[in-house]
């Protein structure tokens, strides 16, 4: 299933529609979350855009929460956060035009709750990754979980996958693919490029967890190293660095979280990107590495299949010995390497934020004359829903909500 890419906005009746002016999201982090990553920078750069359109946004989230120039409330903790959020809606937003649930897992179910226009944005659906993270039962109910959060709590409201792959698994959760829409991540003006390693550099960035599958690419390395030589520089840090330092051999940096400048440079220096992550929505990085014209490697999966134009801007592969021949046939290949590297950074040039914001604030209009069309009451209907798949029983848990008034981390400036 192809989902169809927002372009311009939406039909006539709704383009003429008032845009919604009060914008809540709903996300378990925020951007200075030592956890963050793609989706926090999305949200971030989300919420930055539509601020600078005259829109009065505001993020709830996990704490600890930083100062930025949107209003960030703080729910409480990482994960106690999910039973507070309504509560904290009520008490210190109040209101608002619409709502946007980011949903990465665990939902926070807000069509039970939240009686307004309500959009669910998704980075990846978490179907395999459940498996990879708990033990068996933990694991069953997570995937039943996002299903039914996904495909039955939000039936009557549209959908934002990032990436066509994730648009694929939201149809095949069950999702009405009419009530899809595909926006895609942007990257900034990277600037003027720092000049490329003289020696084989190469680089891994992203939150050192377990489907980032590092621990292969440290054992991959140990095939590659004697044929390329050079350095493997490992940018993240996260719940497995401990373990992965112990696994590593000669010639591997764990370089931890790097300033944006770092990044820059590294990325520019890198003669390969190498992401051996098991699933993702998009894979920012692997655009970021593209507009320093580095091409990247990684596995055939979602994600990767969408930012990776196989054989122009970079190598997907089916297996660890095919990622190990492609790495070791690209550091040796000076020019097929550096064609790649060109190809990428014309393609990447297409994702600009300016163009996500745009193209989320014409699903953000339309979520919303959706809802005053209808009339729908979301509450209603989620329960409803709930009330059919558990058989007359309330939605899982109940949603119970902790009566604490959540602190408020103010403004910046």
């Amino acid at each position: 299933m192809q989902a169809p890419a927002v372009t311009s906005g939406t039909r006539s009746s709704q383009d003429a529609a008032p845009p919604p002016r009060r914008i809540v999201f709903l996300s378990r982090r925020d951007l200075g979350n030592r956890a963050a990553g793609g989706s926090e920078l999305l949200v971030d750069r989300l919420a930055e855009g539509l601020t600078a359109l005259g829109h009065e946004v505001t993020l709830l989230c996990g704490g600890p929460a930083a100062y930025r120039d949107y209003r960030v409330v703080s729910a409480g903790g990482d994960l106690g956060h999910f039973l507070r959020a309504p509560s904290a809606f009520t008490r210190q937003v109040g209101d608002c035009d619409l709502l946007v649930e980011v949903c990465n897992g665990l939902p926070y179910l807000a069509p039970l709750w939240h009686r307004g226009p309500t959009l669910c944005l998704v980075n990846h659906v978490h179907t395999e990754l459940w498996g990879m993270r708990y033990p068996r039962p933990a694991a069953g109910i997570g995937r039943r979980l996002e299903r039914w959060a996904l495909s039955g709590a939000q039936r009557d409201n549209l959908l934002v996958a990032v990436s066509e792959s994730t648009a694929s698994a939201l149809d095949a959760l069950g999702v009405d693919p009419a009530r899809i829409r595909v926006v895609h991540n942007g990257v900034e003006d990277p600037g003027r490029r720092t000049p490329r390693s003289a020696q084989p550099l190469f680089l891994a960035v992203g939150r050192l967890v377990e489907y980032k599958r590092i621990d292969l690419l440290l054992r991959l390395w140990e095939r590659v190293r004697p044929v390329t030589g050079g350095e493997l520089v490992i940018v993240g840090d996260g719940p497995e660095r401990r373990r992965l330092e112990a696994l590593a051999g000669p010639g591997v940096v764990f370089a931890g979280r790097v300033s944006d400048e770092e990044k820059h440079r590294l990325l520019c220096a890198s003669w390969l990107l190498l992401h051996p992550s098991a699933v993702e929505g998009w894979g920012l990085v692997i655009t970021e590495a593209a507009t320093r014209g580095t091409p990247s490697i990684g596995f055939d999966v979602p994600g990767l299949r969408d930012s990776v134009d196989d054989g122009v801007t970079g190598a997907l592969v089916r297996g660890e010995s095919a990622f190990a021949a492609a790495w070791c046939a690209l550091a040796l290949g000076h020019e097929r390497r550096a064609a790649m590297g060109r190809a990428a950074a014309l393609r990447a040039e297409r994702y600009r934020w300016a163009t996500t914001v745009r193209r989320f604030r014409a699903v953000a209009v339309e979520a919303a004359a959706r809802h005053r069309a209808t009339g729908c009451d979301g509450v209603a209907t989620a329960r409803a829903t709930a009330a059919g798949l558990s058989g007359g029983s309330p939605a899982p848990g109940g949603l119970p909500v902790a009566q604490a008034a959540a602190p408020t981390a103010p403004r910046r400036g």
